[in-house]
């Protein structure tokens, strides 16, 4: 039986406001089960507005997006945050930690709110273990930086902590926004090794936004977004 594509979206638009412009304007875009897709994508070509929606933090103003075999377009709210915590790692470009909770804690967070990822961490030997692991693999080394709070990290730090936190419990689809901005070139390296290792190991499809085109022979695929959008701008 052919899985389902990790995401394919048909004849999408959206507007941030009932009357406003319209920002994002697709015709077809699809990432297989599996595929590491490399999208380029300059400032203002519609990038955090694309991976919004397939991520199910906005809903578009018209046509469909399916993610993992899931509807996104047609669910409620709730149904798109649950499905988001249990089966997608998202690595967002402002990487929404949480300040009150150390660097360990934020990585193990999906496996509090998804069963899924929990049971995934538990079968690899436990959450802790598996923060612990992802942590030391992007040079975090978890006996100094476990418990330190986002605020005492760099900005290259956090990156990679919010990093940990996408890959933990097997996600089937993992996004990623600029994910390597604030890393150096040995550290970035290293970076990319480890997401595409770890999307390997999993199975999960990969969809990762960058600037830098030099990347993008490290993945199965790239595209460049401007050539995708119709409505050429976006906020």
């Amino acid at each position: 039986m052919t899985a389902a594509p990790a995401i394919s979206i048909e004849d999408v638009r959206f507007s941030y406001a009932r009357k406003g412009p319209v920002v994002l304007d697709m015709d077809r875009f699809a990432v297989a089960a599996g595929e590491k897709v490399f999208l380029k994508g300059a400032s203002g070509s519609g990038k955090s507005t694309l991976l919004g929606l397939i991520a199910g933090i906005m809903a578009p103003t018209s046509g469909r997006i399916e993610v993992l075999g899931e509807p996104m377009s047609r669910l409620s709210g709730g149904r798109r945050d649950a499905l988001r915590a249990e089966r997608l790692g998202v690595i967002f470009q402002m990487f929404n930690l949480l300040p009150y909770l150390p660097a360990g804690a934020n990585v193990m967070l999906p496996a509090r709110f998804s069963a899924r990822r929990n049971k995934a961490c538990e079968e690899a030997g436990g959450a802790e273990a598996e923060a612990r692991r992802l942590m030391a693999r992007l040079q975090l080394d978890p006996k100094r930086y476990w418990s330190s709070p986002p605020t005492e990290l760099s900005v290259g730090q956090q990156q990679r902590v919010a990093a940990a936190r996408a890959l933990i419990g097997r996600p089937g689809l993992v996004l990623a926004d600029e994910p390597t901005s604030a890393l150096d070139a040995d550290t970035r390296n290293a970076f990319l090794s480890l997401l595409i290792e770890e999307c390997a190991a999993s199975g999960a499809a990969l969809l990762f936004v960058s600037h830098d085109g030099s990347l993008a022979s490290k993945f199965d695929r790239a595209v460049d977004l401007s050539e995708l959008n119709r409505a050429g701008v976006s906020a």
